[in-house]
């Protein structure tokens, strides 16, 4: 477990951290004022809605889901596959990034605990083509996982992770000239056709009690003529107009949509607010994630999805549902084909 939890930053790296405009008191800090949790919630009354929970929260049936040869992929056409939750694959310009991959089976520091979801395990780290570039939004266990970064670091060339979080991949045996750390704002050309900028969150970090130690992160990345915005986790907020004024438009983003709740409506976005969140930025497509894997929040596992379809629909945005492992275009319209309409 010890090694699970990875390392806090110190040394030279904690130097770093400390010259951050963003790193006030010992620890990073929102850019809006963000409580962890609504001014009537306590973590008491959370323990005891989550020992009150309801049987919705997990489907009843296996989530479909499709299986293709990744490492067959025609990386001169720009598509992604969605591993569910916040794990999903892009492949363009000759290059295959993968974003915030947990392909353990559970999201927690234990195995037995935060389960994925029956038929959405259906690839492993092996599965995973050779990777330009691997990008971490954040530590959490739902999006930075131990044991596949273990398994795929060695066939990375790069990775990319928020300000702090390399302290945990230098425990866990990455080399430091593999790893670009970036602050917000911050921005590292890959090549000609590929660069990335570390965009704000309202979020926060931590893989123990101890928390915001290490940076959280969205990500604009530019792939040749496309460009892709990788959300991360965050609450909804001002932030999202100010990346799409000075950032925007995307051809295609993906966007939080999952895991909230009314005793932390300032660290997760509700699904309308992710449909709000896809028009300030001026998103031409979007993806909502962070939904269809893990159970971390009380709503209905399948209502995320419910939702924000008909948000999007009411603001007439172009909203893309995948199901597990299939590959989609960058452009064109998306799939509703209800395939998550049980319970």
């Amino acid at each position: 477990m010890a090694t699970t939890l990875g390392k806090l930053p110190h040394g030279e790296l904690l130097q770093r951290i400390s010259k951050s405009e963003h790193f006030q008191s010992g620890s990073f800090k929102n850019i809006e004022h963000t409580e962890m949790l609504a001014p009537n919630s306590s973590y008491w009354k959370m323990a005891i809605k989550y020992w009150q929970k309801p049987n919705s929260i997990r489907p009843s049936s296996p989530i479909p889901s499709s299986k293709i040869n990744l490492k067959e992929l025609d990386s001169t056409k720009p598509q992604y596959i969605w591993f569910g939750h916040s794990s999903y694959l892009l492949v363009a310009e000759g290059k295959t990034i993968l974003v915030d991959p947990v392909f353990s089976g559970y999201a927690s520091p234990f195995s037995f605990a935060v389960q994925s979801f029956e038929g959405t395990d259906v690839y492993l780290p092996e599965d995973m083509p050779d990777l330009d570039i691997l990008i971490i939004t954040h530590d959490h266990y739902d999006h930075l996982d131990y044991e596949t970064m273990i398994r795929l670091h060695q066939r990375t060339k790069k990775i990319i992770v928020p300000l702090g979080v390399s302290a945990h991949l230098l425990s866990w045996g990455v080399p430091l000239e593999k790893i670009i750390e970036l602050d917000w704002f911050e921005s590292k050309e890959i090549t000609t056709a590929l660069s990335i900028t570390a965009t704000p969150t309202r979020h926060f970090s931590g893989r123990s009690v101890l928390r915001n130690k290490s940076l959280w992160c969205s990500y604009v990345l530019k792939i040749g003529e496309y460009k892709v915005f990788i959300g991360g986790d965050s609450g909804y907020g001002t932030i999202f107009e100010t990346i799409g004024k000075n950032y925007g438009p995307f051809d295609l983003a993906f966007l939080e949509c999952g895991q909230y709740g009314d005793d932390w409506p300032f660290i997760h976005m509700r699904p309308e607010e992710t449909a709000l969140a896809a028009a300030n930025i001026g998103a031409k497509s979007f993806v909502p994630v962070h939904w269809g894997k893990f159970i971390l929040s009380l709503h209905p596992w399948n209502d995320p999805i419910k939702r924000v379809l008909v948000a999007s629909q009411t603001m007439k945005l172009n909203l893309q549902v995948p199901k597990i492992g299939e590959s989609f275009a960058f452009k064109g319209s998306g799939s509703v084909d209800g395939w998550w309409n049980f319970q």
